[in-house]
């Protein structure tokens, strides 16, 4: 067996003296502690040495894409055939497998093999010190290295992370040096922060004016383009309330002036250099989103091959991760978008739609980034037609949404019952309105005769059912109570005789005796209870006996009247 190992100096063939000790993988370090006992293991072979650097350089940058340089298939063809090979890389075997047709071997034990080698590399290596092996793997290392830097698509795309990464900051500090400006200068003219707004204009007045009250002899025609303002400026000036200052402060405030109006000229410039960069590095994600946000999610991703790799979805709430995690700890709901809120699109549609626009959004810009990092193509055709698609999706979403509003007949919209009448719970039904009752009305100066019988009947029947569940009145309590007094005489007349017969008893006889008292006086209670429902069912009888006594004399009454009608149609 032969074993394939890489020097900085060129390719080396070892060949395995002993490959019953590969077995035994955990003592086999050991072999190569001595260059005496590594020398009984392996030996020299073969060595390939590189012609030049460069040849040198071509062959590491292939064997680190597991590809064999043609050097190195000359040179296994030439020592390898019908060996088996041990590499370092299974990539690097196999493909020498498919295109040499040498069989390979990668193991833990070739692994092995190999630290023993690289341990042991200058002695059993001859020619090759130790004093000219490390110059040699430094010079090809920084050489693969610049080979890497200058010819790596993924560092195109630097200049366009930095450059958004200074805009960024240039506009913070514009918005500071602007805000001290306003702040400084309010001490001597306050009213000029309300009549200009914008910093930029402010900072050129403030230089332009210095005193408030050289405005009056001043034309800022050139930095104001409104006349209006221009008059109000110059009245504010004569009029205002600001603290006088010296001529010292006004030199430090125009000086920071020109600090601020420096600092927007090279913003100016910096936003020029950004937009052709990312018009000639990502020119569909540019059509698709603009140069600026296009630059923050190349430089949010690392490079614009790193966000190639990633699917739509994380590029939507890219930017938007603080807000991810958060919604995922609480169970709330995720975020719709992220830094490609900050497009076009998205800001045109409603809110109700800004979701959907950014979903749509994200997928094209996708497909635009991957074109863009992996195509062939320069053009932005992919960015244009997609941008054109998801307009005319936003111009759909917003009419269906103005049909439902305006009642169309695609979209009509819901009635919602009245709520007034809803009652409350999960089963909640709307109560029906309730009806005029004419029965009900009262008229004043009718006469009593007039109204119909039925009404007499169930005035009756009222006051038959209030008699039964009014309590007794007092002349039919007052009979109930001296019935029962009349009864308790008569019981006490009787105990009193039966006492006078018989003689006294024990007291056992006076228990029976207490006893039979008080079964006495219970028994003439329940009497009288039993005496009053008598009394009332007897009544409900008489009136139920009332009532139909003149049912039937009403119905012999109808009886007459039909026979009449009956004889006078006749």
């Amino acid at each position: 067996m032969l074993v394939l190992f890489e020097t900085p100096a060129g390719f080396a063939l070892f060949k395995v003296l002993d490959e019953g000790k590969l077995d035994k993988v955990e003592d086999l370090w050991k072999e190569f502690t001595t260059s005496d006992s590594a020398r009984r293991v392996v030996e020299l072979k073969a060595f390939n040495k590189f012609e030049n650097t460069s040849d040198a350089l071509s062959a590491a940058t292939l064997i680190i894409d597991s590809k064999p340089s043609k050097g190195l298939r000359k040179f296994l063809q030439k020592h390898c055939e019908g060996e088996t090979l041990a590499v370092a890389d299974s990539k690097l075997g196999n493909a020498i497998k498919e295109k040499l047709k040498i069989d390979c071997i990668h193991n833990s034990a070739v692994m092995e093999l190999m630290r023993g080698l690289r341990n042991q590399l200058t002695e059993l290596i001859t020619g090759l010190g130790a004093q000219d092996l490390g110059p040699m793997s430094l010079g090809l290392s920084h050489s693969l290295s610049r080979y890497k830097l200058k010819f790596s698509p993924e560092k195109v795309d630097t200049m366009i992370i930095q450059a958004i990464g200074l805009l960024d900051d240039l506009d913070k500090e514009l918005n500071t040096y602007a805000m001290r400006v306003r702040e400084w200068y309010g001490w001597h003219f306050p009213e000029l922060t309300k009549i200009v707004t914008d910093n930029i204009q402010y900072a050129k007045v403030v230089k332009m004016m210095g005193n408030r009250a050289n405005a009056v002899n001043l034309d800022f025609s050139e930095i104001l383009s409104d006349e209006e303002v221009e008059t109000q400026l110059k009245e504010a000036a004569v009029i205002s309330m600001g603290t006088e200052v010296s001529d010292l402060d006004l030199l430090n405030i125009r000086e920071l002036c020109d600090q601020v109006l420096a600092l927007s000229e090279y913003r100016a410039q910096l936003y020029d250099y950004l937009k052709s960069r990312m018009n000639t590095i990502a020119p569909n994600l540019t059509a698709l989103v603009g140069e600026l946000v296009g630059a923050r999610l190349i430089a949010h991703g690392g490079s614009l091959l790193n966000l190639a790799k990633q699917p739509g979805s994380t590029i939507q709430i890219l930017g938007a991760e603080k807000a991810l995690f958060r919604a995922l700890k609480t169970k709330h709901s995720t975020p719709k978008y992220g830094l490609i809120y900050h497009a076009s699109l998205i800001g045109k549609a409603s809110q109700k739609h800004k979701g959907k626009i950014s979903r749509s959004l994200a997928a094209k810009t996708a497909l635009a980034i991957r074109y863009d990092a992996l195509g062939d193509g320069e053009d932005n055709s992919i960015g244009t037609e997609s941008r054109l698609k998801l307009e005319t999706r936003l111009q759909v979403l917003e009419k269906t949404e103005f049909g439902k509003s305006a009642g169309s007949a695609k979209g009509k919209p819901k009635i919602e019952a009245y709520e007034k009448d809803r009652k409350k719970g999960a089963w909640a039904l709307i109560t029906p309105a309730k009806a005029y009752n004419p029965a009900a009305d009262v008229f004043l100066g009718k006469s009593t005769e007039e109204t119909p019988k039925k009404s007499e009947l169930a005035s009756k029947k009222r006051k038959h059912h209030d008699a039964e569940t009014a309590p007794p009145t007092e002349p039919a309590a007052e009979a109930i109570q001296e019935d029962g007094d009349q009864d308790r005489k008569k019981k006490k007349k009787k105990k009193s005789k039966e006492t006078e017969e018989t003689p006294v008893a024990d007291a056992d006889g006076e228990k029976k005796k207490k006893k039979k008292s008080k079964d006495t006086e219970e028994e003439p209670s329940v009497a009288t209870a039993e005496g009053g429902k008598k009394k009332k069912k007897k009544k409900a009888d008489t009136d139920g006996e009332d009532v139909a006594m003149q049912a039937e004399e009403s119905g012999k009454k109808d009886k007459k009247k039909k026979k009449k009608k009956h004889a006078d149609d006749e």
